[in-house]
């Protein structure tokens, strides 16, 4: 596993911690958000500021439209964006607290945000918008801002990929589940695609000689797909560069034991696409 792929699949729980901890829904719940996937959208839009449903959908990317706008805007309407930023952040302090009650982060905060300060925004809306928010002198907090600038940064690097690649936002899904990653209906739950839609991203697919005629993806569709993750895994690694390989390795080993437990304590469900992608 390359370092790049090595260091998201170390600090994406770390970051996850903001949508999955009880903590960030009863904190939205309280400003009068409704539903865990409002609670969702607009704390990882919030430091987009009030955008509407289409910018939303479009740099989240493989969510359905339709399934965006039931959260946003209405969400700008019960709490604004800033309301929001303070929510998320106060809830991650308060469920580290809980979850990690004698951890020492100092160290792992200091080398996460040299790396997040090193890792690319030009051209990746979502990791720029979290690279303009104060950093929390807190070093649980400083260390899961720094997760989740790195995290977005090779988000955004994943959607630029994916455009390049040709895949549509729901044809990106159908490769990934194609090549062994989450089922149909695990990502139909979660990003809401239609039976018949997912059916036309297929056709397209098979037409373009990615499908085999069973939904198997043919070694076009595999090379396609190996080279969306070649690309967004050489296009994550410019803040782990600059950190390097020494400093890089230390920062995995005192982050990983930390996500490891989130995962092994069922804090990201297990039917969601993280958590079924954690031990690949």
């Amino acid at each position: 596993m390359n370092r790049a792929r090595r260091m998201w699949k170390a600090l994406e729980p770390y970051h996850a911690i903001t949508y999955f901890a009880p903590e960030t829904r009863r904190a939205t719940d309280a400003l009068g958000l409704k539903g865990g996937w409002m609670s969702y959208f607009g704390c990882r839009a919030a430091p987009l500021g009030a955008v509407g449903p289409e910018f939303v959908a479009a740099v989240f990317y493989n969510f359905h439209p339709a399934m965006v706008a039931r959260s946003i805007p209405d969400a700008w309407s019960r709490a604004t964006p800033e309301q929001l930023l303070e929510a998320r952040l106060t809830a991650v302090d308060n469920a580290v607290r809980r979850l990690f009650p004698e951890a020492a982060l100092d160290r792992a905060a200091e080398l996460g945000r040299r790396a997040a300060e090193s890792a690319p925004i030009a051209g990746r809306p979502i990791a720029a918008a979290n690279a303009s928010l104060e950093w929390p002198t807190e070093p649980a907090l400083v260390l899961w801002q720094a997760t989740t600038i790195l995290r977005e940064s090779r988000g955004d690097g994943h959607v630029a990929a994916l455009v390049a690649a040709g895949l549509s936002p729901c044809q990106a899904l159908v490769t990934i589940s194609a090549a062994g990653g989450p089922g149909k209906e695990v990502f139909q739950a979660n990003r809401r695609w239609s039976d018949e839609e997912w059916a036309s991203a297929s056709d397209d697919l098979r037409s373009r000689g990615l499908l085999d005629a069973s939904g198997a993806l043919t070694a076009a569709g595999r090379a396609l797909r190996e080279q969306v993750e070649e690309t967004t895994d050489r296009l994550a690694d410019q803040g782990w560069r600059a950190l390097g390989d020494e400093l890089s390795a230390e920062l995995h080993d005192l982050v990983y034991p930390l996500s490891a437990v989130l995962m092994a304590d069922g804090l990201i469900p297990t039917d969601n696409p993280m958590a079924l992608r954690w031990d690949s």
